[in-house]
C-alpha cells in the first residue's frame, strides 16, 4: 500500500540514521579506581565539630494545625477586644433608634412583604390600643425586612391571646 504513496510522503516513513557512540568525557563514579582514592570515615573531621554544650537549641516550626489553632485564638481574642469596646461604648438611653417602652412592645416576625402597617394595626387593635406600628425597611432600598414592632398603649393589652400561625 505504501508503494501508492508520493515520494515526499514515503520520506516520512524511512528510517534514520543510528545514533553514532561516543565515549564518556571522564570516567564514571562507578569505573574509579579505589585503590588511589579509597574511602575514609569521618574520624579525621571530628577535631572541627562543635561542642555539645555550644550546639543552640533546636528552632521548631509551627505546624499546620499549631498555626490554625493560633490564629483562630487571636481571632477570638481580637473579636472579644472588640465586643468589649462596643460594649463600654453602648448606650441604649440615647439610641435614636430604641425609642418606646420594650415591655408595651410586641414583636412580630415572618411578616409579608406586602402588608403594611395599617393592616398590622387593623389586625392587632383588637387585642387593645396600639401606640406606635414599626414596619422594619432595608435602609439602602426601603423594602420590608418582614418584621415589624407594634407597641400598645399598655402593658397588659401586650400580653392578649395571640394566635401563633
Amino acid at each position: 500500500m505504501t508503494q501508492f504513496l508520493p515520494p515526499n510522503l514515503l520520506a516520512l516513513f524511512a528510517p534514520r540514521d543510528p545514533i553514532p557512540f561516543k565515549p564518556p568525557a571522564k570516567t564514571l563514579t562507578w569505573e574509579k579506581d579505589r585503590s588511589k582514592t579509597p574511602y575514609t570515615g569521618l574520624s579525621a573531621f571530628t577535631a572541627v565539630f562543635e561542642e555539645p554544650k555550644d550546639t543552640p537549641p533546636p528552632t521548631r516550626g509551627e505546624t499546620k494545625a499549631e498555626k490554625k489553632q493560633r490564629r483562630m485564638r487571636e481571632k477570638q481574642e481580637k473579636r472579644k477586644q472588640e465586643i468589649d469596646e462596643e460594649l463600654r461604648l453602648w448606650d441604649p438611653h440615647n439610641d435614636p433608634n430604641a425609642v418606646g417602652d420594650a415591655f408595651k412592645t410586641l414583636f412580630v416576625g415572618r411578616v409579608n412583604y406586602d402588608t403594611s402597617e395599617s393592616k398590622l394595626r387593623r389586625e392587632f387593635d383588637k387585642y387593645g390600643k396600639i401606640k406606635k406600628v414599626s414596619m422594619i425597611r432595608n435602609a439602602s432600598d426601603g423594602k420590608p425586612r418582614g418584621y415589624a414592632f407594634i407597641e400598645f398603649e399598655k402593658e397588659r393589652d401586650m400580653h392578649g391571646k395571640f394566635v401563633i400561625v
